[in-house]
């Protein structure tokens, strides 16, 4: 399986962002699936990259090249796709992956995990989507999405049924969720 992970090019605050997503990485890597991502080397997402590779997985990235321009691209990854712009990063993640998880990150990790979730809201996407709450990250996302419900934006019944998937544990239910899928 193709797992998409969209996270923070900064560290954040707090140790347990970098153990939660070194132990995602453990998890890619130990059932054998692959790591798609923005591919860079800063912050949570070169633990996440070094983290895969360092446990014998697979680990993909798609960067525009400005970005790469920057000298921020990971260059150990098993691959690399450059494209022109986020537009296309954004799209080819999308078509690779099997799965989406957005670990804590800033805008660019909302906005990613957004348009996952909002093509599986119009039925363009028919995969999962979580966002891991580590310590409460995702409340306000929470909150909010069930605001879209109480205003009548988003039908209980379509978030219900949705493949948005909001995880509200621990990392051990994540190993639950992908022995569901599979």
């Amino acid at each position: 399986m193709k797992v998409t992970v969209y996270l923070g090019a900064n560290m954040g605050d707090n140790p347990s962002f970098k153990k939660a997503t070194i132990a995602l990485g453990q998890w890619i890597a130990k059932n054998g699936h692959t790591l798609v991502y923005g591919g860079s080397k800063m912050g949570l997402m070169g633990v996440l990259g070094d983290t895969v590779l360092e446990n014998g997985g697979q680990a993909h990235g798609i960067m525009p090249q400005f970005l790469k321009d920057r000298e921020i691209a990971y260059e150990g990854l098993t691959s690399m796709t450059i494209v022109e712009t986020m537009a296309e990063r954004k799209t080819a993640m999308l078509e690779q992956g099997d799965l989406f998880i957005a670990l804590p990150g800033g805008l660019g990790t909302l906005e990613e995990i957004s348009e996952a979730i909002a093509a599986a809201r119009v039925g363009k996407l028919d995969k999962p989507c979580v966002f891991f709450n580590l310590n409460g990250y995702y409340d306000a996302m929470k909150t909010m999405l069930d605001t879209m419900v109480a205003h009548d934006f988003w039908r209980l019944k379509q978030q219900q049924n949705s493949s948005l998937q909001m995880i509200f544990q621990k990392l051990q239910l994540l190993s639950s969720l992908m022995n569901h899928l599979n």
